[in-house]
């Protein structure tokens, strides 16, 4: 229980976040092309809350695989997009003026939530691991 429990906290402060992020996006505006919204809104949003739930349940094994790509996936979407291709997506290309300082704050908080998210989804995975031993 205490990785679901885990899992479950990270994913919901990760979903605060997130939702703080969006808003900077809308209201700056950054627009993300139609695969960025597609690859968030499912690799980043859904699989992760799927993953939250399952490691609740019997399927936990299936949860954390999930969790782990779900984070790991996010991390590297992120680390791309907000700190090395240069795009209006860039945070040296957004001002830090009213939402520009929102928005580089949750870039940075985001990659800190999503880097602790794929250490406990290694972590996760290494109990399952350890078991079948």
């Amino acid at each position: 229980m205490q990785l679901a429990h885990s899992g479950t906290i990270v994913v919901a402060i990760h979903a605060i976040i997130f939702l703080v992020h969006s808003l900077a996006h809308q209201n700056i505006p950054v627009p993300l092309s139609a695969a960025q919204s597609l690859f968030v809104g499912l690799i980043i949003v859904l699989m992760s809350i799927v993953a939250a739930i399952l490691l609740w349940t019997p399927l936990s094994s299936i949860g954390r695989w999930l969790f782990l790509g779900s984070m790991a996936g996010g991390l590297l979407f992120g680390i791309y997009n907000h700190f090395i291709v240069i795009s209006p997506d860039h945070i040296s290309q957004i001002s830090f003026a009213g939402w520009g300082l929102i928005f580089q704050a949750t870039a940075v908080l985001l990659l800190i939530t999503k880097g602790i998210g794929s250490g406990v989804g290694l972590w996760a995975l290494s109990t399952t691991w350890q078991k079948a031993l």
